[in-house]
């Protein structure tokens, strides 16, 4: 794997650090390096899928988007990640759960991977949705328009929805 000649941390924040890195031929990058993240799709035996809408301050604004999270408990496994994610933002419960794929959202800037998730869930929840989240649950085949006419403005969301579609539809 390349390796730049020097690098050199720049900032180091709670869940985000900072690299400027030194490459030959390509000259001085920063790099940024967030921690890892889980998200999932959640379909109900009704065919619902388990939505959240949540402020995000970087856009200003709420945002509709599958439940996810960052992988900041230590030794935890992307799979459990998401399930953990589902269980504590929704309050639903995976009955099983599948990888879907897992991507770079911004290469040219970050190091960031995110694991994307296909679960099943029971058709109620088992405890209540987390506080400041509004649950949205809504027939897959709505979402998956929505993201296809570009009304889901979550990048992981859009991507996830019509994976699991597509996955949906092959089978």
């Amino acid at each position: 794997m390349p390796r730049p000649a020097a690098s050199r941390r720049v900032f180091d924040g709670r869940h985000v650090r900072v690299d400027e890195e030194d490459w030959p031929e390509v000259g001085i990058w920063e790099v940024v390096r967030p921690l890892d993240a889980a998200g999932v799709v959640a379909l109900t035996p009704s065919g619902d899928v388990l939505l959240v809408r949540q402020f995000r301050p970087p856009v200003r604004r709420a945002v509709l988007e599958i439940p996810a999270g960052l992988l900041d408990v230590d030794g935890e496994e992307p799979a459990g990640c998401a399930e953990r994610e589902l269980l504590e933002e929704t309050g639903y419960r995976a009955t099983s759960i599948d990888p879907l794929a897992t991507f770079h959202p911004s290469a040219g800037h970050s190091s960031e991977l995110v694991h994307l998730f296909l679960a099943r869930t029971d058709d109620r929840p088992v405890r209540s949705t987390e506080e400041g989240l509004e649950l949205v649950r809504r027939p897959f085949p709505d979402a998956v328009a929505e993201a296809r006419a570009g009304r889901i403005v979550d990048a992981k969301t859009a991507l996830a929805l019509l994976l699991a579609d597509a996955r949906s539809t092959a089978g």
